[in-house]
């Protein structure tokens, strides 16, 4: 039997990482039908409060039980609003490695949340369960996506070519699915002292104990 990631709550300036319960299913339903969650997410469309229960309180809660991973909301320390979800899968309990993704509710786009709650749940696996090895994957026309890579300091380890769906609006309204190339990155813990340097140079920084 794998090991299991403990239930945790991880807690930065701005940010609070979380397990989501039922209390977050509105919130999850309106950022899942986003038109950038839906064109780069392989989630079922639409994405109904039900699908949203389901996901919370089973299919979310098995990834952690059945050692496959974790997945946690990323909320706003002073309102508590969901601001969106990072996720570990494709855990490798030997090679200590986990890929992780992340969605940003588009009302918090461009606030630096993504790669705050990137940098937190990344400290944590990297210190506290000692882990080896990050891996993201990001679809090659997601600017957005491959920004947050580069900004936590993950090396390009290349391309995956036709590996992806993307979802595409066309001009009547309708989506339609189109294949696209994966760009595979790494992220090592001396990769993420790196970028704590940076921050703390740029006078943005915590030291790496505040990141608990």
């Amino acid at each position: 039997m794998n090991p299991l990631f403990p239930d945790i709550s991880i807690s930065t300036e701005r940010l609070v990482l979380r397990a989501f319960d039922e209390g977050d299913v509105e919130a999850c339903t309106e950022m899942m039908n986003d038109e950038a969650v839906v064109a780069w997410t392989s989630a079922p469309q639409p994405f109904t409060e039900a699908a949203a229960l389901e996901w919370i309180t089973r299919r979310a809660t098995a990834q952690r039980l059945e050692g496959r991973g974790i997945v946690l909301a990323v909320t706003e320390f002073l309102t508590q609003r969901i601001v969106g979800v990072v996720e570990l899968t494709a855990t490798d309990w030997r090679v200590r490695s986990a890929e992780l993704s992340y969605v940003i509710a588009p009302w918090a786009r461009g606030e630096g949340y993504a790669s705050e709650a990137a940098l937190a749940i990344s400290h944590w696996l990297f210190n506290d369960q000692r882990f080896a090895r990050i891996e993201l994957r990001t679809a090659a026309d997601n600017t957005a996506a491959q920004q947050v890579a580069l900004q936590i300091g993950c090396l390009s380890e290349g391309v995956l070519r036709g590996a992806w769906i993307a979802r595409v609006r066309g001009e009547t309204g309708e989506w339609t699915e189109s294949r696209t190339d994966l760009i595979v990155w790494s992220l090592l813990p001396e990769d993420l002292d790196g970028v704590f340097d940076m921050l703390a140079e740029a006078g943005g920084a915590h030291t790496l104990s505040d990141w608990g």
